[in-house]
């Protein structure tokens, strides 16, 4: 296979970040479009110089030069999709979360491994350069042995780009989204961090309000790692009168890692609202700022993109395989139902 033709199915806001990892690759292209609007569909075929436009997937899946899709639709959608593009014989990139329960992720699994098709789920903030290089600094034992870590998320209303208000409105419905869209939907970037830089996870515990009615803030939740005792905390806000800088969502996100011997900081990932390097090591008394490391979000897309292409080209697991996504579905579905019933609840028990 010398040129990767790719699929992209949906192409609302959040493909503008997916594309360019595409449109910068020499091993692959975007050969195919589709959206259920046909004007958005022809204005991403031009857009992106791709050959052909589509407003029904199963068209595009029926293309026998597609080699290999990217869903970028709602989430209650990804499993009908991706089981049907494993039929085709598509290899996959499904869009986090990686579905709405455990159970569907199971039929996802099933799906490519029958049909000899690669699954990856697309998660793009393990690729992002600074939490990449944090994940090499404690692999290093630049921190010694990893006691803990802490994810602050806070949003807020202003600021950002603009986002079609069909957009959120799936987003704050449950029933198309599969739970909250700071805990379960941008939280599973966070899960998904957690278990990238730490390790499996064994017991969580949450709690998530409503105080302001739809959205799930605030909310904080904590966990243990299956490996030497690591523990975990997230806590997570909303700032109705507060702007945030950021060319993208008005969300901040900062990670602590303490360890043994030292501290990682990761000042920023999808917005920016610290005035700081993005990366910062202490050890040894000394303090040492990653000034020139890449930090626009947008590069966490193009490596996520990069990688895809590479395991299809030269073989071996995505690093965000189905099974590693199923883990993640099931940190998060832990969450939501130890806030629901005040107990401590295992992932690895959620399997349905």
């Amino acid at each position: 296979m010398s040129i990767i033709n790719f699929g992209l199915i949906g192409c609302g806001r959040i493909s503008d970040l997916h594309a360019p990892g595409y449109l910068r690759s020499d091993d692959a292209r975007i050969y195919a479009v589709c959206d259920s609007n046909p004007e958005v569909a022809e204005k991403r075929k031009n857009e992106w110089n791709a050959e052909k436009s589509y407003t029904d997937y199963r068209h595009l899946l029926e293309d026998p030069d597609v080699d290999a899709v990217e869903i970028i639709v709602p989430h209650h959608l990804h499993k009908e999709l991706t089981v049907a593009a494993c039929a085709a014989g598509k290899h996959v990139s499904i869009q986090k979360p990686m579905a709405m329960t455990v159970a569907e992720c199971d039929e996802m699994i099933e799906a490519a491994e029958k049909a000899g098709v690669m699954l990856k789920v697309f998660e793009n903030f393990v690729f992002y350069p600074p939490y990449a290089e944090a994940k090499s600094l404690i692999e290093d034992g630049a921190i010694g042995e990893p006691l803990s870590m802490r994810i602050r998320l806070g949003s807020a209303a202003r600021g950002g780009w603009k986002v079609p208000l069909k957009t959120w409105l799936w987003r704050l419905n449950e029933e198309a989204c599969g739970g909250g869209p700071n805990i379960f939907d941008d939280g599973y970037h966070k899960f998904s961090l957690a278990i990238h830089l730490m390790g499996a996870v064994d017991e969580v515990n949450g709690w998530i309000d409503r105080s302001y009615g739809i959205v799930d803030v605030p909310a904080m939740l904590s966990w243990t790692f299956k490996e030497n005792g690591r523990v975990g905390l997230l806590d997570s806000t909303m700032s109705s009168g507060m702007t945030v800088k950021s060319k993208y969502y008005s969300v901040d996100e900062r990670v602590e890692i303490i360890g043994t011997e030292g501290v990682i900081w990761i000042n920023r990932c999808t917005a920016k609202l610290l005035d700081e390097p993005a990366l910062v090591l202490y050890r040894n008394g000394r303090t040492s700022n990653y000034e020139h490391i890449r930090d626009d979000w947008l590069d966490s897309f193009i490596e996520s993109v990069r990688h895809f292409i590479k395991c299809i080209k030269e073989g071996g697991e995505p690093l965000l395989s189905g099974q590693r996504g199923k883990a993640v579905l099931q940190f998060a579905h832990a969450a939501l139902n130890s806030s629901r019933t005040g107990a401590v609840v295992r992932p690895d028990d959620i399997i349905v």
